[in-house]
């Protein structure tokens, strides 16, 4: 009987969180962790046209600092080269942005747009 949660399965338990509050915001899903060399994109989301990008970060507490603070500047220079890589890849001519979606605990969700 396995009791502890892998790494992999609290990822997708509040990547599952973050989507379902950007549908109630009346987004849209396009793809959900593109992998590429470069990194992984959590969401893809569609809003009105716009590609949206979104990074899903939690934090049980804010000891070691906040979800929203672990976007560091290496953290978006990977998520921007796998956002090129996926671009070019999937022949997208549409406006993006990238987002964040941060949750600490068992707060609600933190939607920052245009986060970096």
């Amino acid at each position: 009987m396995r009791t502890k949660v892998t790494s992999i399965e609290k990822g997708n338990l509040y990547e599952d969180r973050a989507l379902s509050f950007l549908l109630r915001q009346g987004q849209v899903l396009v793809e959900r962790n593109y992998w590429c060399k470069w990194g992984e994109l959590d969401l893809l989301m569609d809003e009105n046209g716009v590609l949206v990008i979104v990074e899903v970060r939690y934090r049980k507490n804010d000891r070691y600092g906040s979800a929203l603070e672990s976007v560091t500047s290496t953290k978006q220079a990977r998520i921007i080269a796998a956002a090129k890589h996926y671009i070019v890849a999937k022949k997208i001519d549409q406006p993006i942005r990238f987002d964040v979606v941060a949750i600490t605990g068992d707060t609600s969700p933190q939607w920052v747009k245009n986060a970096f």
